[in-house]
């Protein structure tokens, strides 16, 4: 189903993702993470919902179809070093680091700060290029 958005998404010399695909690729790494503990509750999906609506001005409705889309695509997405790597590459740092915030709200979303999710989180803010500094002040903002 995602086939040709990932052949665009690791293009050997991938041009900047339209607004569209970035919500899709940065909202299949948070259901990543959120899956990574291997129990993806539904306090974790209702957070990617809330964090999508907010970011991107979308209804309920909208966010969590965004959010169905993005499960889809992150079950057809290759490992994470690969994943990271290729959104790193067409999203601006600024996003980036937006991301990181997202992506600490949804591995807290239980109220656990799991070692697992830790561990992916420090990996995928590394290959995000977000400096060890700045992931800690978006963990830091929101809340953990």
């Amino acid at each position: 189903m995602f086939e040709n958005f990932l052949n665009r998404l690791f293009q050997p010399e991938p041009e900047q993702l339209p607004d569209e695909d970035a919500r899709l690729a940065l909202t299949a790494l948070l259901v990543r993470v959120a899956r990574s503990d291997g129990d993806y509750e539904a306090a974790e999906q209702s957070r990617i919902d809330r964090i999508a609506a907010t970011r991107y001005g979308l209804s309920p409705f909208e966010a969590s179809k965004l959010r169905g889309e993005a499960e889809s695509l992150e079950a057809e997405a290759p490992d994470t070093v690969r994943f990271t790597r290729a959104i790193k590459d067409v999203v601006p740092y600024e996003e980036r680091i937006a991301v990181i915030e997202a992506l600490w709200q949804v591995a807290l979303a239980d109220g656990e700060r799991d070692e697992e999710e830790d561990a992916l989180l420090r990996l995928v803010a590394s290959l995000l290029g977000i400096n060890d500094r700045d992931s800690a002040l978006a963990r830091q903002r929101v809340g953990g």
